[in-house]
């Protein structure tokens, strides 16, 4: 990991009208770090991990992402595209175009923001299905795939604009249990890999054994944050026990 932090937030606010979902938060992820982001629905984790890539403007605070300052109001298209070209998302739904192939939905993001030729991004992308596990379904549809499949080819996708950052909303939330194992080990490779990751999810035991370290959210605030087993395992607020065992992951 080197000193500066891939992203930086200081005292981050982001309100929807009177609601304050962020109440001046602060914190950091250093390059190379896996930081996963945890806390109750409504606490504002997705909220804050949309920042990061502008997906929310912040309305006081500062962020910065990549040595970008996220905190101006007027960023440019191009800033925005620059930004974006760096930090891949993963949703929970994979918005995967339904009429273009599995290759079709991996090169085009390369070829029109990136300006790659087709050859080069073709070879891209079946270059990331089979780190995947999903080489042989280039030509096929997503309707034509698994949930948990067409979420590690939304991660592929992602993978194919060469990002130094990915950011991940809940990505197993919407799959069958029995499918969410495959997507976790598709992540788990890219951390063991040195991928620089924030990763908002409910799966704990992912969570205790690939994160870094881990931020609970409570209520817009870090109620609790430090080096994920020792967070999870010995939770000192009251709040983090009591989600942990609601999460049926409390230590006895």
């Amino acid at each position: 990991m080197t000193s500066d932090p891939a992203i930086a937030f200081t005292q981050l606010e982001k309100n929807y009208g009177e609601l304050r979902v962020l109440k001046g938060i602060s914190g950091s992820i250093q390059s190379g770090e896996v930081v996963a982001i945890i806390g109750s629905s409504g606490c504002g984790k997705s909220t804050l991990l949309r920042c990061f890539n502008r997906l929310e403007a912040i309305n006081g605070g500062q962020l910065i992402v990549n040595g970008m300052d996220l905190s101006h109001p007027d960023l440019s298209l191009q800033q925005l595209r620059q930004l974006r070209a760096q930090v891949g998302m993963v949703f929970q739904q994979f918005n995967l175009f339904p009429h273009m192939t599995v290759l079709d939905n991996l090169t085009l993001a390369p070829q029109k923001v990136l300006g790659q030729p087709a050859k080069e991004s073709s070879r891209m992308a079946r270059f990331f299905l089979d780190k995947v596990g999903l080489a042989e379904k280039a030509e096929a549809y997503p309707d034509q795939l698994s949930g948990g499949q067409k979420q590690r080819v939304a991660i592929a996708r992602a993978l194919c604009m060469k990002p130094k950052i990915m950011l991940f909303d809940e990505p197993t939330s919407a799959l069958d249990p029995e499918l969410v194992g495959e997507v976790l080990a598709v992540m788990q490779q890219l951390a063991e890999e040195g991928m620089t990751m924030a990763i908002v999810t409910h799966e704990m035991q992912f969570a205790r054994e690939v994160a870094h370290r881990v931020l609970f959210l409570n209520q817009g605030q870090v109620e609790e944050e430090g080096a994920a087993r020792q967070v999870l395992d010995q939770p000192k607020s009251d709040r983090l026990k009591a989600f942990l065992s609601r999460m049926n992951f409390a230590k006895v």
